[in-house]
C-alpha cells in the first residue's frame, strides 16, 4: 500500500525527529510512505480560533494532496480527529469523503489497518504513556475512566512489543496535560499548573521518559520540564516503536 504521511506543524518545526521516526517505522512495517512537499497545516489552529470560514481553503488543499493515496498516517491524534470529525464543513464529495475516511493516527493505523503483532525495536528505560484527549476521547485509542467498558492502549499494546521497555503505572492515566492548543495561550496560570500535576504522576513513579503519540502535549510538558530542571525527557512515540535501543 502507498502511504501519504502527513507531518503536523509543531513536528515539522521544532520536532523533525518525530517525523522522521515515523517514516522509518512505516517503511520497515512494509509501506510505501510519500512525503508531500505541497501540504500544509490541516487548519486546526484556526478553526480552533473561531475562523474555521477563512480554514476552509486549508481544508480543501489537504483533501486535494492527499486523495491520491491509499491511507494518510500522521503522528497526531488531534490532527486527525480534526480531519476526521471537521472537514464536514465542506461540499459533500467523494474526495472528501474518502479522505476523511483514510486518515489515520499513526497508532490506530498499525494496529487496526496492517494489525502488527510484532516489532522489531528495543529501548532500555522506564516510560510513562501520556494519553492525549483528542485521540483517547476523540479517536478511542484506549480506555478513557469516565467510559463503562473493557481496559485497552493501543500505545500500550504497541510499547509492550519493544524489548526493554518498562511501562510504569500512574494514577491518573487520562488526565489532560493543559495544553489545549490555544487554551495554553488564553489560560497560561492554568494550563502550567495542569502540566506540572501530569509531571508529577509520572515522578511519583519514576519514569524516566514520557511519550504520547501527540507531540503538542509533549512540547508543553518539556517546557515545563526543562524550567523545572526535572529529570525527564519526552519522545513521541514513534522513535520508541522506530528505535534499535540506543540511548540518545
Amino acid at each position: 500500500m502507498t502511504v501519504g504521511l502527513f507531518i503536523p506543524c509543531y513536528i515539522d518545526q521544532f520536532y523533525p525527529r518525530a517525523g522522521i521516526a515515523t517514516y522509518q517505522l512505516l517503511e520497515r512495517l512494509g509501506c510505501t510512505v510519500v512525503y508531500p512537499r505541497e501540504q500544509t497545516c490541516c487548519g486546526q489552529p484556526l478553526a480552533n480560533s473561531g475562523m474555521e470560514q477563512e480554514a476552509r481553503p486549508i481544508y480543501a488543499h489537504f483533501v486535494e494532496t492527499f486523495d491520491r493515496f491509499d491511507y494518510i498516517v500522521c503522528p497526531s491524534g488531534s490532527c486527525v480527529y480534526h480531519v476526521n470529525h471537521h472537514y464536514d464543513v465542506l461540499p459533500e464529495s467523494e474526495g472528501v469523503t474518502s479522505v476523511r475516511e483514510r486518515t489515520f493516527e499513526l497508532a490506530d493505523f498499525l494496529v487496526n489497518v496492517l494489525g502488527v503483532k510484532t516489532l522489531n525495536a528495543s529501548f532500555k528505560g522506564r516510560v510513562g504513556i501520556h494519553n492525549s484527549c483528542h485521540g483517547l476521547r476523540g479517536l478511542r485509542l484506549g480506555a478513557s475512566s469516565e467510559r463503562v467498558g473493557a481496559d485497552f492502549s493501543y500505545y500500550r499494546y504497541l510499547l509492550s512489543m519493544v524489548e526493554g521497555v518498562e511501562l510504569v503505572p500512574l494514577d491518573r492515566v487520562d488526565e489532560c496535560c493543559g495544553f489545549g492548543g490555544t487554551f495554553s495561550v488564553n489560560q497560561p496560570e492554568l494550563s502550567a499548573k495542569m502540566g506540572k500535576d501530569r509531571i508529577a504522576d509520572h515522578l511519583r513513579h519514576d519514569a524516566e521518559v514520557i511519550t504520547s503519540g501527540d507531540m503538542s502535549c509533549l512540547m508543553h510538558m518539556e517546557g515545563l520540564i526543562r524550567r523545572e530542571g526535572l529529570p525527564l525527557r519526552v519522545m513521541h512515540v514513534a522513535e520508541i516503536l522506530n528505535s534499535n535501543g540506543t540511548r540518545e
